[in-house]
């Protein structure tokens, strides 16, 4: 029995070591608000690495209702835990609901993508828009948040991940912020190719 536990906990010891870890950091639409977490573009993304092969392990640190605030908060936290080979960023878009500063929601960024690759990890980070209502110059300078830090930092970056999911209204909740079960592939599809590369 004292070997069969020694040879089991050597296993183990050997999974965790080999295990490569991926943590998405994010809100709402990352958490799988108002679906199943197992329908959610995070778990399809882990299905694909498992069909690849890669040994990549996903670990969702998404908060609904969270911020970039929030993300630079806790992400210290997620790093320590996971440490994590990349880090997926999807934040900002509660910041934007509320009308922050736009430099304020860059800064926050910028400090997490910053934290991240100072322990290792590669970062992408998911654009999001907000509803047209907030003026075009506010909805202007949210959005270029997210193509500037990915030239500033050097890192890749994927457009507004719920480009064609946002106006497809079979593939939206009702309350018209959040996709459905239907949305999540799209979204899923559209990270992949983005983060394949950093996976090597």
């Amino acid at each position: 029995m004292t070997r069969f536990l020694f040879a089991v906990i050597i296993s183990l010891m050997s999974m965790t070591a080999t295990a490569k870890s991926i943590v998405v950091l994010g809100d709402s639409i990352s958490a799988g608000y108002g679906i199943e977490v197992s329908q959610g573009w995070v778990a399809l993304l882990q299905q694909k690495l498992d069909q690849q092969g890669t040994g990549h392990i996903i670990h969702n640190e998404s908060i609904s209702g969270d911020t970039t605030a929030g993300g630079l908060a806790r992400i210290d936290a997620a790093l320590a835990l996971h440490k994590p080979a990349v880090v997926i960023v999807e934040l900002g878009a509660n910041d934007g609901l509320r009308g922050l500063p736009p430099a304020l929601i860059k800064s926050n960024l910028a400090g997490i993508i910053q934290l991240a690759r100072q322990n290792g990890a590669k970062v992408l980070l998911l654009s999001m828009k907000i509803p047209p209502n907030y003026g075009k110059r506010y909805i202007d300078l949210f959005y270029t948040i997210y193509p500037q830090l990915a030239t500033e930092l050097g890192i890749p970056y994927v457009p507004f991940i719920m480009e064609d999911v946002a106006l497809t209204q079979d593939m939206m909740q009702q309350d018209g912020l959040h996709p459905n079960a239907k949305g999540q592939p799209v979204i899923a599809d559209k990270v992949w190719p983005q983060l394949l590369p950093l996976l090597k």
